[in-house]
């Protein structure tokens, strides 16, 4: 089993230490093989550790500042060169860590991990990767936000990277890949699009391309990969969440409006319950910033310890498998063809 050393900023998120140990602590029961670095407030860590008594395999590295959610990315990169983010992305481009995960600022993260870790050799910009629930199981989605204007050849990089991660963190053999677009129609949609499916039909023999899908399309799971800009993927997963929300309150009011609702209510829980798991948004956390020189994993902000633990599984996951080697390796085949 494959040592592997994993950065934490324990500083991150909504609720930081208290949330972010607490996750670390689940995750080295699953994960004997990782020692976690963690970097943030000394005495804040301290507090929490004393909690878990029998947690060791970790490193603490004090830091003196923390980077807040309201934080401009540009303040964050030139001004807090010793916060625990930056300095635990620094961790893994002096290669003492493998990876890192963080619940804290996107922006920040992304500025401070393309500025200290570069991007790999063939990609232009890095592209925010997550995992969505389907009618056929988990897909990945990317763009998520962070490139909202993007051109073909973005597209086509983020094709080819969704690929390797599906490939490697849900073990699709031969994943299909879908672009987003208004239609499934070739003559649909705008220049870059369509430029995209040119481009990617291309290299079919690289890709299992299966074309243009629309967005009643990404939860059918007709694909294994939905490839989009950074402004369509964010509305869409954020539409997502909203409606498995909606659909939660709905079936609540209605099991609440009588007393045989009530009743069915109780005959019926073992079956609800499986639906809250299934798509459950803590199961799927944990995007990943693709395409930079390290493994870089985003936890969502307000998530609980359950939370955080999925997005260092993702990370662990990226890592054992050795996502930027098996991406490099697509790459240089997609070049020389």
């Amino acid at each position: 089993m494959k040592k592997i050393n994993l950065a934490i900023d324990i500083m991150g998120g909504d609720f930081g230490p208290e949330i972010t140990i607490d996750a670390v602590n689940k995750a080295s029961k699953i994960f004997p093989n990782v020692r976690f670095r963690l970097f943030g407030n000394e005495k804040l860590a301290l507090a929490e550790l004393k909690k878990f008594p029998s947690f060791n395999n970790y490193d603490l590295i004090h830091t003196s500042e923390y980077i807040k959610s309201e934080d401009e990315p540009v303040h964050a990169l030139r001004k807090l060169k010793k916060s625990s983010l930056r300095l635990a992305i620094n961790d893994v481009k002096d290669n003492f860590s493998h990876g890192l995960v963080s619940a804290g600022n996107t922006g920040a993260m992304m500025a401070i991990s393309k500025f200290v870790l570069k991007t790999i050799e063939g990609i232009n910009r890095p592209a925010i990767a997550g995992l969505m629930p389907t009618l056929r199981g988990e897909i990945v989605i990317l763009d998520l936000g962070a490139n909202i204007e993007c051109t073909h050849e973005n597209l086509v990089q983020f094709a080819l990277m969704g690929e390797a991660f599906s490939k490697l963190v849900i073990g699709k053999g031969n994943p299909k890949i879908g672009v987003l677009n208004v239609g499934s129609e070739e003559i649909k949609g705008n220049s870059v699009v369509k430029k995209t499916f040119e481009e990617i039909e291309k290299y079919k023999s690289l890709m299992n391309f299966y074309g243009f899908i629309e967005g009643n399309d990404i939860n059918k799971g007709i694909v294994d990969v939905v490839v989009t800009d950074g402004f369509s993927g964010n509305i869409a997963l954020k539409t997502a969440e909203g409606v498995a929300e909606l659909i939660v309150s709905f079936l609540q009011s209605a099991y609440k409006s009588s007393i045989i609702s009530k009743v069915g209510y109780l005959l019926s829980k073992p079956a609800l319950n499986r639906f809250k798991k299934r798509i459950d948004p803590r199961k799927y956390n944990g995007a990943v910033l693709l395409g930079l020189n390290g493994i870089v994993v985003k936890s969502h902000g307000g998530t609980d310890s359950f939370g955080f633990s999925n997005a260092i599984s993702s990370a662990v996951s990226l890592i054992e498998n050795n996502y930027n080697a098996a991406i490099k390796e697509k790459l240089s085949i997609y070049s020389n063809t």
